[in-house]
């Protein structure tokens, strides 16, 4: 994450968001930007979005005040599937898993589809500390602006919006890429907030991750009248873990390998019969991460060799890096230089992971950073982020990256020579991940 002066300056004053006055409409163009594609349009969806933008900020707050775990945002779910209803949309609700559900318009027929996705889970004792409730409510606002320039502009199109569910440690979109809940997308688009210099949009990748767990298995004594006779679970655990830290000295400092103990009926005078240590392996890319997986692996099975403890590994599946299409990239980088604030290839969630990249290299898609003002030390999976994420300067920072996405969104229906090159681009780059 970036360290940036101009947004860890709590001890200074509230920092604030950059962003253009609702009512002042800057000039289309700038020196050295492309023309807008279509700014009527992009006025319709700017204004669609200003006319939603109290029943966003309820919606936001709602969810940011009820954090739900992976699978488990019920009150999500019926919150964001009422809100959608309302709105005169076509829901599914538990649409393919308990938690996930569909939104769906479409006007005209033989036309593309673009989906968006709404993320819903918070995390565990820290709430909304990823900011959930922001990309929860783009997803709404690209949808419903999308929508809007549809009606108003006598377009054709389908819209596909996903409340996606345990986007934190759970792989849900994962899940439903292989229960088919992105068949028959054209593009897809969603966004995240992480620090940054204010007022940014960030078009960074993020690492790919694999999770893995080795479960070690020993027997129980007396740990001081006869410890010889046990086999040391938590022991075993633990030489896997210095194992990994002795191998850290010998892989990229762009890879990362991190991780807990997990222990049951411990008590200090019994020696443990059971530990699990519980990593994330990350790097840059998936073909990196095959690579580093295979190095860290070792270092659990020789643990439970030197204890003489039973060794069960399980490697849970990976999340991929964040493949950006370019042209999808260069659009939405083009509609925020000329009315909304900067670009950025370098912070957003660049050293994090997300589900999101799964869907990146199954087809052309999106996913932007955008900067919300946080503290010193206040970044991502921190409780200040999660006070950070509900501020009023992160909601407007929110609805201005939703209207570069809702706009590129309807490019990407109504435009056959922008849609061409956005296909392209997601081969160019898939002939790449193969290269490499």
């Amino acid at each position: 994450m970036c360290n940036c002066t101009d947004h860890n300056a709590a001890a200074e004053g509230p920092v604030k968001v950059w962003r253009r006055d609702d009512d002042v409409k800057p000039a289309a163009k700038k020196p050295g930007f492309s023309p807008l594609y279509r700014e009527d349009i992009l006025n319709t969806i700017e204004d669609k979005i200003k006319e939603l933008d109290g029943e966003l900020r309820e919606l936001s707050l709602d969810i940011h005040a009820h954090p739900e775990l992976g699978y488990e945002e019920f009150y999500a779910h019926d919150a964001y599937t009422k809100f959608m209803t309302k709105h005169g949309w076509t829901v599914d609700k538990e649409y393919l898993l308990p938690t996930a559900w569909r939104a769906t318009f479409e006007r005209g027929t033989g036309g593309r589809t673009i989906g968006i996705n709404s993320e819903m889970d918070a995390l565990k004792g820290i709430g909304h500390a990823c900011g959930h409730n922001l990309i929860g409510i783009s997803g709404v606002a690209v949808a419903i602006a999308i929508r809007a320039a549809i009606e108003k502009h006598d377009l054709t199109g389908k819209i596909v919006l996903l409340g996606t569910p345990a986007e934190e440690g759970g792989a849900g979109k994962v899940v439903l890429l292989e229960k088919g809940g992105y068949e028959g997308m054209d593009a897809c688009l969603m966004c995240h907030p992480a620090p940054g210099p204010v007022g940014s949009v960030s078009l960074s990748s993020s690492l790919a991750l694999e999770r893995i767990s080795a479960e070690y298995k020993g027997h129980t004594a007396h740990a001081a009248l006869s410890p010889w006779e046990g086999k040391n679970a938590l022991d075993a655990a633990v030489l896997g873990y210095n194992n990994i830290s002795a191998l850290r000295q010998q892989i990229k400092p762009t890879h990362r390998v991190h991780g807990i103990f997990e222990g049951k009926d411990w008590a200090a005078n019994i020696i443990p019969d059971y530990a699990k240590f519980i990593s994330y392996v990350r790097a840059p890319t998936r073909n990196e991460l095959q690579q580093t997986v295979k190095r860290v692996t070792p270092c659990f099975e020789a643990a439970g060799l030197a204890t003489g403890c039973e060794v069960n590994i399980e490697i849970v599946g990976a999340v991929y890096d964040i493949r950006q299409n370019k042209a999808l990239g260069d659009e939405v980088a083009n509609v925020v230089l000329n009315r909304y604030g900067d670009i950025d290839y370098e912070w957003g969630i660049s050293s994090a992971s997300t589900d999101f990249g799964n869907v990146t290299y199954a087809l052309p898609s999106l996913h932007p950073g955008f900067a919300i003002p946080t503290v010193v030390d206040g970044g991502n999976h921190t409780r200040a982020f999660a006070e950070s994420a509900a501020t009023i300067d992160a909601h407007y920072a929110c609805l201005d990256v939703s209207k570069a996405l809702a706009a590129t969104g309807v490019r990407v229906l109504i435009d056959d020579d922008f849609f061409a090159k956005v296909k392209r681009t997601f081969e160019e780059d898939k002939l790449l991940r193969e290269q490499a």
